[in-house]
């Protein structure tokens, strides 16, 4: 039988999922190939938004860096020349 959770999907479960039987009832092979297949695409979408929540937090990190020289070098200029370094065309 399928339970619903809030958890995410696993391809594990998919492929170990069993139905109740029915007289007349779809051919079991068609459906576990099915499901065989939907666990593979599970599987790969899994990986995907792995690398992606990876990349993701690689890019913060380097945006972080980047904002954290960049302030320091305002404050610089700002201290080197008395006055904050404002841009004239704001």
């Amino acid at each position: 039988m399928i339970y619903l959770s809030g958890e995410r999907l696993r391809p594990y479960q998919i492929r170990s999922v069993a139905f109740d039987t029915r007289r007349r009832g779809l051919d079991p092979t068609q459906v576990h190939d099915y499901l065989s297949r939907v666990a593979d695409e599970i599987d790969r979408l899994h990986r995907d938004l792995t690398t992606a929540n990876t990349e993701a937090e690689r890019v913060r990190q380097a945006l972080r860096q980047w904002q954290s020289r960049h302030t320091d070098c305002c404050h610089h200029r700002a201290d080197a020349h008395g006055a904050p370094d404002v841009d004239p065309r704001r």
